[in-house]
């Protein structure tokens, strides 16, 4: 066996009871003061000390629970062991051998329902092992200390072409997998600039837009080609693609908001989440020409309508804007919400709340046709839906109005 093989075995003997011991330390934010004034990633880095003690407290379970819940399956306990020894490097290739992504999952992937929500920690009421932030501090040591996004060997051509539709974290990880093969490839992105739903859809104040650039420009170094602005079915048939290409991948996702069968959906100042997000976010110069002007929330109440991981961002969002007061109303309760429990905290410290059990009726507007307000209802929980959640039911006679200037739909997503 080698020194390196060596290196990829986890110990024979653990002491779980020592490494349970160990102290937990919250992952390092920003000033609340200081981060609600601009768009730069909330939590940070713990020193490498201190990550190495946040990784032994893995007690490396043998049948690592963490593991069968991460959808790629990463080989969390080896990671956090490598970690836990000093080898960032070797931890961060632990992960990419299942993800082409480490840097980016480590920030945005929701652990707290997967790898986190499994840990064992959870049955002794004691924080789990931080895996997420673990993941980016590797990932990022290798990017930023070791040279970069790690290349792979020199590829034989394959002589076939493949065309990707959507450059978000779907049309991305293929693009990298299929040049790996040797195939070239083609990624057709409708917006100015690559990154899909990570460049345009995750706020910076989550990940960092430099990150995901970075991972552009690798990919078009090992030789996978972009097209912007080109919405395929529109600009290109689709024909065309089919003729063009060898194989096509469609990687659009699910951006297409739902909206809300409401009322008053015509009012100036009813915004759906991604044209919100997108024009209070992103540099207009990244933007189609329609959605270059910011919207102006200073001074205005702003309420954001839905329960997810979207609105929070909306919610976090209105406030680095300048919002007075930026609220959200959701049908459910807290236990109910879908949305990252972390960053309902963020939401809470950065001066935005949420009501519980109402929702809206009607948009209501004023003489000029903008945005006054809402009526909505009480609601009160039933049995559960298809959803396994109890179903939120109106309580007739329980309505009221509420002021807001801005009202921000945020109620999920369709596929396009």
């Amino acid at each position: 066996m080698t020194q390196e093989d060596q290196k990829r075995q986890l110990p024979k003997k653990v002491n779980r009871r020592a490494r349970f011991a160990l102290p937990y330390k919250p992952i390092p934010t920003r000033p609340v003061e200081e981060r609600i004034h601009d768009n730069n990633e909330v939590y940070q880095h713990y020193s490498w000390e201190e990550v190495q003690v946040a990784a032994e407290r893995c007690i490396l379970c043998p049948d690592a629970p963490c593991v069968q819940a991460c959808p790629v399956h990463n080989n969390i306990p080896m990671a956090m062991y490598l970690t836990s020894q000093g080898e960032f490097g070797a931890a961060a290739e632990v992960f990419r051998e299942t993800s082409n992504m480490s840097e980016i999952c480590g920030r945005i992937c929701p652990q707290v329902i997967l790898c986190e929500g499994a840990c064992v920690y959870n049955k002794a009421k004691k924080p789990p092992v931080v895996i997420g932030r673990i993941e980016a501090m590797v990932a990022d040591f290798q990017r930023q200390q070791l040279g970069g996004f790690p290349k792979w060997p020199p590829v034989e051509e394959s002589g076939y072409s493949v065309g990707i539709v959507g450059s978000g974290p779907a049309g991305l990880a293929a693009a990298e997998e299929l040049r790996k093969r040797g195939h070239q490839v083609t990624v057709y992105e409708r917006y100015p600039r690559p990154g899909g739903l990570l460049y345009y859809g995750i706020p910076s104040f989550k990940l960092n837009p430099q990150i995901v650039h970075e991972k552009v420009a690798f990919l078009k170094e090992m030789g996978v080609q972009f097209q912007c602005n080109v919405t395929v079915g529109k600009d290109m048939p689709f024909q065309t693609l089919q003729d063009k290409h060898d194989a096509l991948l469609i990687a659009v996702g699910a951006e297409v908001d739902a909206g809300l069968k409401v009322p008053g959906n015509d009012l100036d100042g009813l915004y759906k989440a991604t044209e919100f997000l997108l024009r209070n976010n992103v540099p207009a110069e990244d933007l189609p020409p329609e959605l270059q002007k910011p919207i102006d929330l200073h001074g205005k109440r702003v309420v954001v309508i839905g329960g997810g991981d979207t609105a929070t961002d909306c919610l976090r969002t209105a406030i680095r804007r300048g919002a007075k007061e930026s609220v959200c109303f959701y049908r459910r309760t807290e236990a109910q919400m879908p949305g990252n429990e972390r960053d309902r905290k963020l939401v809470r410290q950065e001066g935005a709340h949420f009501e519980w059990l109402v929702a809206p009726e009607e948009i209501l507007g004023d003489e000029q046709g903008k945005v006054r307000g809402l009526r909505l209802v009480h609601m009160k929980l039933g049995e559960p839906d298809k959803s396994g959640r109890p179903r939120p039911i109106p309580i007739p006679g329980y309505s009221f109005e509420e002021p807001a200037e801005v009202v921000v739909l945020a109620t999920g997503y369709w596929p396009d």
